[in-house]
């Protein structure tokens, strides 16, 4: 790949730049804050996929003096052709200058070659003002494009927009928190068409992004898969010596075992949270979601929870009949097919009838209690029984992927994870929900799950990934 492209993103102080290194560079550590100056020296965000630098954003302070500076090239130019070394002049007269610091930080990267990313914020009225800016960084000879960032609540992106036509030939609306992936891609192919000995890198860079953007997809269906294997199979054991036996009541060891089962569980439900975030390289999410406790109505096992996350009676029919068939499907394995179908259909009806009246409660698991053995004794609580309790882990980790997965890099607010109110699995497909099914009764039954099994269970994740995508898009 040839050499990375570099971009400087300039405009006046407070305007949204630092919003939109974050969202291009992929990087939520860099300061985003409401009063000016809060970039004091240009400071550069490489983005990198798999090792490589595709391109870098070099975060600069805004303009101070921008007319001053105009009428000093304008001063010391003699003609259009000289502009640029009028500019590498002013860079060498003032870069000492605390009068000019701001304005030799914003110039330098551009004298060095980087492209010019120009922002604006749109919610608020054009000023001839700006002109001053435009022109000096048309001065550079950088291949440039504009962006409208609006901050505020109105919108004057019209006018910005004729304005900024005059000085730039690419201009856009960008809003840096909550512009699309598609939007940023647009933004490299702009770039690849003003600087022709950038149009492939970027290219690369654009392919680069979107196979990341796939296999970051494909990952957190993996994980989410782990944990929901885990989950659903998760058991807290004890062993118990005569005396503590004797000490101890099966309620008190319920309620200890419990605890644990449950402290262990949002554990694991976390660590997910934070590896979904990690992988799309969110570091400083804060979170607004219900807790996993007992006693609350957003407990996994409340009414509230299932109607939320878990699916009704007709789909656990629907996912039990085929994972009841596939079970089934062994005797007449084992009868070398005399059985004509019998047992995968027993197996079907079996299924689909537990899953159909099993599908109105939330059952916590039991406490088991083996038999004193060479002086000791073997409690354990769990595993869950209930498949709903899978639906709604299931629905809980799809709704935090998606959020995390449309969020930018320039997001600061609070993400509220939201329950759905409708049963969002309706857009999947019925392979993928008896595979999910399938899966869910292995768990809870601690059978093995063997390597392909796992395989499709993750198959079956992205699709229910893209049920929700499909969902959303039906809601918005």
């Amino acid at each position: 790949m040839a050499q990375a492209p570099v971009f400087a993103v300039v405009g006046h102080p407070n305007k949204g730049k630092s919003s939109v290194v974050a969202t291009l560079s992929q990087n939520d550590a860099i300061a985003i804050a409401m009063e000016p100056g809060t970039t004091r020296k240009r400071q550069d965000y490489p983005l990198s996929v798999d090792g490589q630098v595709i391109y870098t954003l070099v975060d600069t302070p805004g303009f101070q003096r921008p007319r001053r500076v105009l009428e000093w090239l304008e001063a010391h130019s003699v003609s259009v052709s000289d502009r640029e070394e009028t500019v590498k002049a002013f860079l060498t007269q003032f870069q000492d200058d605390s009068r000019f610091a701001d304005e030799c930080q914003l110039l330098a990267p551009l004298i060095e070659g980087a492209g010019i990313i120009y922002v604006v914020d749109g919610s608020i009225p054009y000023s001839p003002q700006h002109e001053a800016e435009m022109t000096i960084l048309r001065w550079t000879g950088r291949p440039s494009l504009a962006l409208i960032n609006s901050i505020g609540a109105e919108d004057h992106s019209d006018t910005w927009q004729r304005a900024l036509g005059q000085f730039f030939q690419v201009v856009r609306r960008f809003d840096a928190v909550r512009a699309s992936f598609d939007q940023h891609l647009s933004l490299l192919n702009a770039f690849g068409q003003l600087e022709p000995d950038w149009e492939e890198p970027l290219k690369q860079a654009t392919r680069h992004l979107s196979n990341q953007r796939e296999q970051r997809r494909r990952e957190a269906a993996a994980l989410i898969a782990n944990t929901l294997e885990a989950m659903m199979s998760f058991r807290e054991k004890r062993t118990l010596t005569v005396q503590q036996t004797a000490e101890t009541s099966d309620q008190a060891l319920a309620d200890q075992l419990r605890e644990h089962w449950y402290k262990n569980q949002r554990k694991k439900e976390e660590h997910l949270r934070i590896a979904i975030e990690r992988l799309y390289q969110h570091t400083r999410i804060q979170r607004q979601e219900a807790e996993l406790v007992w006693h609350s109505e957003h407990d996994l096992f409340s009414e509230r929870s299932r109607a939320a996350w878990g699916v009704d009676k007709r789909y656990l029919a629907t996912a039990g009949f085929g994972a009841g068939a596939v079970g089934g499907a062994g005797i007449d394995a084992v009868t070398l097919g005399h059985s004509l179908g019998t047992g995968a259909l027993i197996g079907g009806l079996i299924g689909a009838a537990g899953s159909y009246f099993y599908g109105d409660r939330l059952s916590l698991p039991v406490l088991k209690i083996g038999v004193l053995k060479d002086g000791l004794r073997t409690a354990s609580f769990g595993p869950v029984q209930d498949s709903q309790f899978g639906y709604v882990v299931l629905g809980r980790a799809i709704n935090h992927w998606w959020h995390v997965s449309q969020r930018n890099h320039a997001g600061r607010e609070l993400l509220d994870l939201a329950p759905a109110n409708d049963h969002w699995l309706n857009e999947l497909d019925r392979e993928s929900r008896q595979t999910i099914h399938r899966v869910f009764d292995r768990c809870r039954k601690k059978r093995t799950i063997d390597e392909q099994m796992r395989q499709d269970f993750i198959l079956a994740i992205q699709s229910a990934m893209s049920a929700f995508d499909q969902w959303r898009l039906n809601q918005s």
